[in-house]
């Protein structure tokens, strides 16, 4: 098999990749080593900035994401029993979020891939990118049975964090930065209307907790328990009853509660690779970087790479320039340090330290009251969390 483009991994990246340079004429075959059936319901975030709703758009993959995405217009941060809402669009001259689940965007770009968009290999494993730093890179992998092979003029490893993408990159020119929070998140999935119309963050001395939905009729909660937390050791009431606690304010509110049809614990890491390009080798989301989800910026990071790729990959086919390929990395990575270090400190301000002690509590509610009391503060914070603007 030949194509311009090899895209390892059918996630939303490489969806959304696919999708993009198919609507520009560049021709691309998308490789995916799970089912449809297993992809499409692959449970994850879905919180959307809005430069991550104009790129849907720009791919003309936002028609149902338009009629059933939730439009939030600010968080509530929650400390001391008393709650403080940060008010995006005041402090960011517009810019909202929307609650829309990514499992959704996934069925809706397999949908259209499948109809009228380039090759879509579900089962399709990638084994290996071969002779990365030629003009004519090789994916080894096997389908149906067989071990078959793609030449490429470039491979786009979109293969998240345990792909094989990021292995074809040299030890000697790849650098690794880590952090491995000390806590977990236990989520929940409940059939159950949201208790708010926003998220909510909440911080106390008994942990974090996060109060999300999926739709009108669905809630998603979190709990920050310790890292090797076994989800049966938490039953229904259990879960709730310390929800309850976590969230309680000094205020006429109530915690909707109803049946748990998920249950999950989440490790909280900080991960950055560099580069996010070798040769005809260019990286994209998970397969370059991990954030911990306290600041909800997994999936949005991976779009911006895909639409800086896309822009790229789109100038070098109908130019010849690499000019913008040869900035991807940088321009790349400097948002990421920038959306790593928000949730970094977004994780240390609202989660209980296992081994803190009264100064770092007292430099978390600094913190807080600095950020509620101070239009600059949360100014800082709504323009992180709505998403920095994304470079031309």
């Amino acid at each position: 098999m030949r194509t311009t483009v090899g895209i390892i991994g059918g996630g939303p990246a490489g969806l959304l990749l696919a999708r993009l340079l198919h609507r520009a004429g560049v021709d691309c075959v998308v490789l995916e080593s799970r089912s449809r059936e297993y992809v499409e319901q692959r449970q994850r975030a879905g919180m959307l900035e809005q430069g991550t709703v104009h790129a849907l758009r720009e791919a003309v993959a936002a028609n149902r994401l338009d009629a059933e995405g939730m439009v939030h217009r600010g968080i509530e941060l929650r400390y001391a029993r008393e709650s403080h809402r940060i008010d995006f669009p005041s402090l960011t001259g517009g810019r909202t979020v929307t609650i829309y689940p990514q499992t959704k965007i996934v069925q809706d770009l397999i949908a259209l891939q499948v109809a009228d968009g380039p090759p879509l290999l579900f089962e399709a494993e990638a084994l290996a990118v071969e002779n990365a730093d030629s003009e004519r890179p090789v994916v080894r992998f096997r389908h149906g049975g067989r071990e078959e092979t793609l030449t490429c003029a470039w491979v786009a490893g979109c293969d998240g964090f345990h792909g094989v993408s990021r292995a074809a990159i040299p030890a000697d020119l790849s650098r690794e930065y880590a952090h491995d929070h000390p806590y977990a998140w236990l989520g929940i999935l409940a059939e159950v209307p949201p208790s708010c119309e926003e998220l909510i963050y909440a911080r106390g001395e008994r942990g974090f907790a996060l109060h999300s939905m999926r739709s009108p009729t669905m809630s998603r909660l979190y709990l920050q328990v310790p890292v090797g937390t076994d989800p049966a050791d938490w039953p229904d009431d259990r879960v709730w009853d310390e929800l309850d606690a976590r969230f309680a304010i000094d205020a006429d509110w109530a915690l909707k509660r109803g049946p748990v049809v998920e249950k999950s614990v989440t490790p909280m890491r900080s991960y950055v690779h560099e580069p996010m390009r070798h040769g005809r080798l260019l990286l994209a989301g998970d397969a370059a970087h991990i954030v911990p989800p306290t600041g909800a910026k997994g999936l949005n990071l991976a779009v911006s790479d895909v639409r800086l790729l896309s822009r790229a990959l789109v100038r070098w086919h109908s130019t010849g320039e690499t000019q913008l390929i040869d900035r991807y990395s940088d321009v790349c990575l400097a948002r990421v340090w920038q959306a790593t270090r928000f949730s970094y400190d977004m994780t240390k301000m609202l989660h209980a330290q296992p081994d803190g002690d009264a100064f770092d509590e007292r430099m978390q509610l600094a913190r807080l009251r600095r950020i509620t009391a101070s239009r600059h503060a949360a100014a800082e914070l709504a323009a992180n969390y709505t998403g920095l603007p994304l470079p031309e």
